[in-house]
């Protein structure tokens, strides 16, 4: 029962965080990420990241994707589909070569060099979904852009991951926990997305239309749960993020009459709960043990992981045809970084590749990264919008 007094602290607290940070013109979720900061091992220690809170978080982040999804245009993101790719590739490409390059000039041996690009070339979209929904962005071919090469992101860091587990392996370096081979991973995740498919073009319009006819209160929002957390599971199964597998949900349930209805029940729920947490969440993971030690590795890298993303995805937007204002929203969309960077910093921890030091840089740079894309995203959407709006 303690946790239901973590839980209230949490509310209470992101919400007066949340209402001042909108007060100062900051997006919300900065209030909350700081909150978690302030109240987590960083400085007050009043909550640690336990198996209950991380619980909430994971299924907030699903909801918040989720709900990302319900309000996304499935042939806006078709459309440029082509842009996304190039974005998602472009930015993978610069923070493995550029910030591998400064680990290595910084002292780490190739290999750990190699696994911090690695680590700093995952997105992670969420934080930024929470921001051009604030901004009514989603449906963009900005947004369109940055959610698609999130997925495509995710795909990648895969690949890389699994690579750099099979060349950890063949240095005889162990690594936690066992890994199936990189062509198993890929063919998962074809069947995954042919699966997908197949739910937006039948199954989810299917079930929806039967709950319907389900004599229970609520029964579309829960069938349109059951979905959501389906495909979270499902995507994890396979190696992907749960929150893909939640974007495609949303995506899939939009495309049935129930989106607005839906809309107006899982976002009050989300909004209420589960996202709080999760943004809570993000704070709890910082420490600052070994701050001293790494002080201006941890400067460097924070700086390189918000240029590599904004430069490099910029980049690829810019060869695609984008504007240099779309292409900074674009970057900035890409600069947050999430689970998949945490996992893999994990992995390189626990196969030895990194001191508890090195660590505790990594994910404090992680973090920095995350708390600061918003800031940077915010303005650049400001710019954009009203452009578009003359336009129109």
């Amino acid at each position: 029962m303690a946790f239901l007094g973590t839980l209230c602290l949490i509310l209470v607290l992101t919400t007066l965080a949340g209402n001042f940070a909108n007060r100062l013109g900051v997006p919300a979720v900065i209030g909350e990420l700081l909150i978690g900061i302030v109240i987590g091992p960083a400085m007050l220690n009043w909550v640690q990241l336990n198996s209950l809170v991380n619980l909430f978080a994971d299924i907030g982040v699903v909801v918040l994707m989720f709900l990302g999804g319900l309000e996304s245009n499935l042939q806006l993101l078709m459309k440029y589909l082509r842009p996304a790719i190039v974005v998602a590739t472009s930015g993978v490409i610069f923070p493995v070569l550029l910030m591998g390059a400064v680990s290595w000039w910084w002292g780490f041996t190739p290999i750990e060099a190699l696994f911090i690009g690695v680590i700093f070339s995952a997105t992670s979209v969420s934080i930024s979904v929470a921001v051009l929904k604030e901004f009514h962005a989603l449906q963009t071919r900005e947004g369109a852009t940055i959610l698609g090469a999130a997925v495509a992101d995710d795909i990648i860091g895969v690949i890389l991951l699994s690579l750099m587990i099979s060349l950890l392996a063949s240095q005889g370096i162990e690594t936690a926990g066992s890994h199936p081979a990189l062509g198993w991973v890929l063919a998962e995740q074809v069947a995954f997305f042919g699966g997908t498919y197949l739910l937006v073009k039948w199954i989810a319009p299917y079930l929806m239309h039967l709950s319907e006819r389900l004599v229970m209160a609520s029964s579309v929002t829960i069938m349109s749960m059951v979905i959501c957390l389906g495909m979270a599971w499902l995507a994890d199964i396979v190696g992907l993020s749960g929150a893909i597998g939640a974007f495609f949900a949303g995506i899939a349930v939009a495309n049935t009459p129930y989106r607005e209805t839906l809309a107006d029940h899982v976002e009050p729920l989300g909004n209420a709960v589960f996202i709080p947490v999760f943004f809570v969440s993000v704070g709890l993971n910082m420490t600052l043990a070994h701050l001293g030690e790494n002080l201006w590795l941890i400067v460097v890298l924070t700086v390189l992981a918000c240029l590599t993303k904004l430069v490099g995805c910029g980049l690829g937007a810019r060869i695609c045809g984008f504007n240099l204002t779309s292409s900074t929203v674009i970057g900035t969309g890409m600069i947050a970084r999430g689970e998949m960077g945490l996992i893999t910093a994990q992995i390189g921890h626990q196969a030895g590749l990194m001191s508890n030091a090195s660590y505790s840089a990594m994910i404090l740079v992680i973090i920095l990264a995350t708390v600061l894309a918003p800031l940077f995203l915010k303005p650049a959407l400001k710019q954009l919008l009203p452009a578009k709006k003359a336009v129109a």
